[in-house]
């Protein structure tokens, strides 16, 4: 079923028609999703990339969106109704399709990268521009040439990731080849650079190319190894954005699955020291940071967890800082190594929990809440009563030193309740004076006026 696409048009026999949004959600929990999935023709009746309002729809709701253009899948995190993604991309059709002059959804946009002189081989002069910030429209039913107002959201992505090129393979391959004639023939003439253009010079040229008669140059692929690898290097984030939209489909089960084997493929290579970045993208990626910890524990520690702590601190903080929830799978990954050492760790429980402690890896709150309840999640109820247990003096400790740093905080504000600074203007310094608080003088006796 077609709409209009200026849906605020309710004439039956406007001209200007798209398909109606089909959304379509898919999976559950934190990996639910919605698909939207006509966006390909829906994006082809506005005459704009399906990557823009599908991002549109990303910065409208807050959520993040994933594109795979290889299926043709765009994708807005979060369930979403049709109805209100139709609702929305009104909007879109209102700041970046339709013609501020005469309403009609026939504008451009078009990238250009070249020098100006070049738009002779554009169907419009205005253009995206990311290094002046711009981002032009030009409207094929009336001529009205405008500028989009950047402010929105959208507009960084359009800047980021501008229309398709309007230009020829032919054009371009001059501009590249004879870059030195055109630059000569612009400025020769300073103030007449214009009417010293010589266009005649440009015929045999494209003729040239046309014809195939430039055969000095190689244009066959490099296959050396230096080649290949610098184009796998080379490979675009889009490309990388796919792998991205099939794993998250995955169950949060094979999605843990491929974290580990990833930690440990950085393990037994010997390369895991110097790759806390890459070990946070990849949870990021699959969307298990909060679960970090717990597997990273498996991996990195043993009955030497005191000395492993210092040397892989800074793994563990990319996961553990503020991210309470991140800190809780850390003490259930601490328990799970308590569980394969019992004999060499379980005495120990409350120096390693100090030790995690003073890591910042574990706040006190994380701490109070994971004492006060003992859990069979991770180990058997027996056991997490000894570790409890073995970590009662700790707590205890930590729930002690919290009193008394508050009740220090509390007699400082007393003190200073107590402090006057006086200002002599024959001293050097300012002086600090302790004033003990006025207390009230006894009143006189009555005084009897029968006995003076």
């Amino acid at each position: 079923m077609s709409v209009n696409v200026n849906r605020s048009v309710s004439d039956q026999f406007y001209r200007y028609k798209m398909p109606r949004l089909i959304a379509k959600v898919e999976g559950k929990g934190n990996g639910i999703k919605t698909v939207i999935v006509n966006m390909v023709d829906v994006a082809k009746a506005l005459n704009r990339p399906p990557t823009y309002p599908t991002k549109f729809f990303g910065c409208e709701l807050g959520a993040q969106t994933q594109f795979d253009t290889k299926n043709d899948r765009y994708i807005v995190n979060g369930s979403h109704e049709a109805n209100k993604l139709q609702d929305m991309l009104d909007g879109f059709i209102r700041k970046f399709v339709l013609c501020t002059e005469c309403d009609n959804p026939e504008t451009d946009l078009v990238n250009q990268r070249f020098p100006q002189y070049l738009t002779i081989f554009y169907s419009s002069s205005q253009h995206v521009n990311p290094k002046k910030q711009t981002i032009g429209t030009s409207c094929k039913a009336c001529g009205n040439r405008g500028m989009l107002d950047t402010r929105h959201k959208l507009c960084t992505f359009i800047l980021k990731n501008p229309p398709g090129e309007i230009l020829s393979v032919l054009v371009v391959t001059l501009w590249h080849q004879h870059k030195q004639f055109w630059q000569c023939n612009l400025h020769s003439g300073s103030s007449k650079s214009n009417t010293c253009f010589n266009y005649d010079m440009i015929i045999p040229l494209l003729q040239q190319q046309r014809d195939g008669d430039d055969d000095d140059e190689d244009w066959a692929e490099e296959t050396t190894e230096e080649a290949q690898r610098r184009r796998m290097e080379e490979i675009s984030d889009h490309a990388k954005n796919l792998t991205l939209s099939e794993d998250l489909e995955k169950p949060l089960e094979e999605r843990v699955n491929l974290f580990y084997n990833f930690v440990k493929q950085k393990k037994e290579s010997g390369t895991i020291d110097g790759a806390e970045k890459e070990i946070l993208a990849e949870a990021e990626r699959l969307d298990v940071k909060a679960m970090g910890p717990l597997i990273l524990s498996e991996l990195l520690f043993n009955e030497n967890i005191r000395d492993q702590i210092k040397k892989y601190k800074r793994h563990f903080l990319r996961f553990c800082h503020n991210n309470k929830k991140a800190q809780k799978y850390l003490l259930g990954g601490f328990e799970c190594v308590v569980k394969l050492h019992q004999v060499q760790l379980l005495p120990r429980v409350p120096i390693i929990l100090k030790d995690l402690y003073d890591a910042d890896l574990l706040e006190e709150d994380v701490i109070f809440a994971w004492a006060e309840k003992v859990s069979k999640k991770y180990v058997s109820k027996e056991l997490a009563k000894e570790i409890h247990a073995k970590a009662a003096p700790f707590v205890k400790w930590l729930k002690e030193a919290e009193e008394e740093s508050e009740g220090s905080e509390e007699e400082e504000e007393e003190d200073d309740e107590n402090v006057e600074v006086v200002y002599s203007s024959s001293a050097r310094e300012l002086k600090v004076e302790t004033v003990k608080p006025d207390t009230p003088e006894k009143e006189e006796d009555d005084i009897d006026i029968d006995a003076i």
